[in-house]
């Protein structure tokens, strides 16, 4: 099976999210991956997590990064190069390519999936609904390539110790009147410390801080353990913090070692993004509270009294 993975950087690097579709794909068949934008940075990295082959448009030159890269797959399709699947991340840009290409190839699209198999030709994709408490299998029919979307963290990223890529040209096409869209700024939001759905700690904060001036006791707490902050939807929709913090089905989803609920009671939108951390610790001074029920270690108190002695004992060891 010829897989391809649209594969995205960062800073530099590829993407967490990248790495983990690249593991996923090598065992199921040969891979490419498919860069929108120069590969240089990236294409060793590529290789050394399974790829054989990098295709990349090189420079866009401004042009809108799905309608380019889309158009750049297209382009490659039709020179004869067609491949049984391609994997997207489910993000913002990974959606906005598959669903350009669906249209270019006419083809259906499946997404917000958690795993992938491949029996013969035959692909098959998992999918969770009703809040992640039911998985539906879902296998495409009709001509390749299939285009499928992943949640990230579906998979673990893990080096094969492959040698340097072959690197393709696939340039832009024409864009027609799609070209007269372009990017003109882009602006990232400034943080420090680990990326929310990359940490390996994470302290999320939610509507039983009181108010928006506490949630700094789950900033100080996330600090202190080198993680990063997160927070339920309630607050965000409360104008606490940004959307970018948010953790849950509309938010990110996150799978660090260790995850720590500070006043969050865990409606099901919430558990969805949150409950594959490998150790959850819920604090809430509400013994019922449904996140209880899928953490591993739950303390029963005010989270005005248990956050600031838990940030005293971590300064005192200093």
């Amino acid at each position: 099976m010829n897989i391809w993975v649209f594969a995205q950087e960062s800073n530099g690097t590829a993407t967490s999210g990248t790495l983990e579709l690249l593991t996923k794909a090598r065992s199921l068949g040969t891979v490419s991956a498919f860069v929108g934008g120069d590969a240089s940075a990236i294409a060793g990295v590529l290789g050394e997590y399974g790829a054989s082959t990098v295709y990349a448009t090189g420079d866009l030159g401004g042009a809108l990064p799905g309608a380019a890269v889309a158009s750049a797959m297209k382009a490659v399709i039709d020179g004869g190069t067609t491949p049984d699947l391609i994997m997207f991340p489910q993000n913002y840009e990974g959606r906005d390519v598959m669903a350009r290409l669906s249209v270019k190839l006419d083809r259906t699209v499946l997404t917000n999936n958690i795993d992938v198999t491949a029996d013969g030709g035959t692909v098959t994709v998992t999918t969770p609904v009703f809040g992640g408490n039911t998985l539906v299998s879902t296998s495409f029919s009709g001509s390749a390539p299939y285009l499928a979307a992943f949640r990230p963290k579906s998979f673990a990223a893990e080096s094969a110790g492959g040698g340097a890529p072959e690197v393709v040209s696939a340039p832009v096409p024409d864009l027609g009147s799609t070209a007269g869209a372009t990017v003109t700024a882009v602006h990232v939001e400034e943080s420090t410390g680990p990326k929310l759905d990359e940490a390996d700690i994470v302290v999320a904060g939610g509507r039983g801080l009181g108010e928006a001036d506490k949630f700094t006791l789950v900033d100080d707490l996330a600090k202190l353990l080198k993680g990063a902050a997160g927070a339920s939807r309630a607050i965000v929709d409360a104008g606490w913090v940004p959307y970018s913090m948010q953790v849950g089905q509309t938010g990110k989803v996150v799978k660090p070692n260790v995850y720590i609920a500070a006043g969050i009671s865990g409606a099901t939108q919430h558990m969805v993004g949150m409950k594959g951390s490998k150790n959850i610790i819920a604090i809430n001074k509400d013994a019922e509270a449904p996140i209880f029920g899928v953490a591993d270690l739950g303390i029963i108190g005010d989270v005005h009294k248990v956050m600031p002695k838990l940030i005293e004992a971590l300064k005192a060891r200093g």
